[in-house]
């Protein structure tokens, strides 16, 4: 069998610096993102999503390129005013869904970039 040739080939800080750029624009307005290479994984990206308002709640997810196009996401840690809250009930798992789907257009933005 033969070895994959669509593997990234992006410096990880490069891409986490893209990441940075395009995230924030598809996000709801007054969310907060930050993101960050992973310390270990070259294909791997940390992002840490603030909620807008009141809420308090605070996303972390690990961002794995798979290839040079498909990602995969873990969600890692939900907290709410810094306590860990069950992510397991409807309203958390709407928005989780929610910021599933604004990462997966932020990598589909990034095609361009991680594809060559």
């Amino acid at each position: 069998m033969m070895a994959s040739k669509d593997e990234l080939t992006v410096p990880k800080e490069d891409l986490a610096d893209a990441w940075q750029r395009m995230l924030p624009e598809r996000l709801h307005g007054g969310d907060k993102a930050e993101v960050r290479a992973d310390g270990i994984d070259d294909r791997t990206l940390r992002v840490h999503i603030k909620t807008a308002g009141h809420q308090m709640l605070e996303f972390d997810f690990a961002v794995k390129y798979v290839d040079s196009r498909e990602i995969d996401i873990q969600l890692t840690d939900v907290e709410k005013d810094g306590q860990s809250v069950d992510e397991r009930t409807d309203i958390m798992q709407d928005l989780i869904l929610d910021y599933r789907r604004h990462l997966h257009e932020t990598a589909q933005a990034l095609h361009h970039y991680t594809h060559s």
